[in-house]
């Protein structure tokens, strides 16, 4: 074989070697923070990157989202309450070259932060403060955990206890106090709801009272308008018959009326009474009948006397 043409292979060989050796491809979610000849010369990505073979090192940085379990730790409230707790740290790097610089493992300090930091929080609260505000703990240790990791281009996204454990004899009375809690308000729904009754049983009653009366308001006005129509109708009808009465009464012969107080005086006498009682009326009309009487005994049997005027005779003066 050739020796130029074995030389040019070897040659295109370690070029190649060199160029793979030189060449990444850096996804999306990754950067290669350069370090040339140990000096940092900034974060590379995505993409196609070249470097100097033997003088460029590259160090990979994950920018995805990542978390940490915390084990149980041991925490003391401010009212002496041993606690264990277990929570779960979220980060995301924003800054890859501060995240090599700045710190050697962000992920490892990021949890001791954590644990120190949640036992100083704890520390400072009383043991139901600590069992009943579970998201202003979250929120107190992301806050303060954000403030140191943030020189570290470390970004705590969220943090999330998972469990709070007291010791047995607090699980024990808390057991008891939840018991005692839970009866007291079964005592409470159950009042509320009989009290909740006697208000709906009273404001029917009510409202069946005020109907009632209603009922017998209506009723007594309409009894009253009856009794009114009936009323009116039976002077209507009196006005009527008098008016009748009246009109027959017109037509009537004095000596009619005389006979019939005659025989109204006949229907006395035959009463056992002693006292009678007679109108002024009857006296006109006796008299009335007495004249009558005279002039049918006199023989003008009813006829009108005619009254007789006398002359004098002039012939006598003379």
């Amino acid at each position: 074989m050739d020796p130029s043409l074995i030389g040019a292979v070897v040659a295109a060989v370690v070029v190649i070697l060199i160029f793979l050796w030189a060449a990444r491809i850096v996804p999306e979610y990754r950067r290669l923070v350069v370090f040339r000849l140990g000096r940092s010369i900034g974060a590379r990505g995505p993409g196609l990157v070249l470097l100097i073979p033997f003088i460029d090192r590259p160090v990979g940085v994950d920018l995805r989202e990542r978390f940490f379990d915390v084990p149980p730790q041991a925490a003391i409230s401010s009212d002496n309450a041993s606690l264990s707790i277990d929570f779960i740290v979220y980060m995301r790097v924003v800054d890859p070259v501060s995240s090599v610089l700045e710190v050697e493992d962000f992920t490892g300090a990021a949890r001791g932060i954590a644990i120190t930091t949640l036992r100083a929080i704890v520390g400072d609260m009383m043991l139901d403060e600590v069992l009943s505000r579970r998201d202003q703990i979250n929120e107190s240790m992301r806050t303060k955990l954000d403030e140191v990791t943030n020189r570290w281009g470390v970004k705590i996204n969220a943090v999330e206890i998972r469990e709070i454990l007291p010791p047995q004899d607090i699980q024990e009375a808390m057991t008891r106090q939840m018991s005692a809690e839970r009866t007291r308000r079964a005592a409470v729904t159950e009042a509320e709801g009989k009290r909740e009754a006697t208000i709906s049983v009273a404001e029917g009653d009510k409202q069946a009272a005020i109907l009632n009366a209603e009922g017998n308001r209506q009723a007594t006005i309409l009894e009253a308008e009856g009794h009114r129509q009936e009323a009116i109708l039976t002077a209507e009808g009196y006005a009527e018959a008098l008016q009748r009465i009246y009109a027959v009464a017109q037509q009537i012969d004095p000596k009619t009326m005389s006979l019939q107080y005659l025989e109204a005086l006949k229907a006395i006498g035959a009463s056992p009474a002693t006292k009678f009682i007679f109108p002024m009326e009857l006296t006109t009309l006796m008299r009335s009948f007495s004249d009558f009487a005279a002039r049918a005994t006199d023989g003008t049997d009813g006829a009108e006397v005619q009254p007789v005027t006398v002359v004098p005779d002039d012939r006598d003066d003379g």
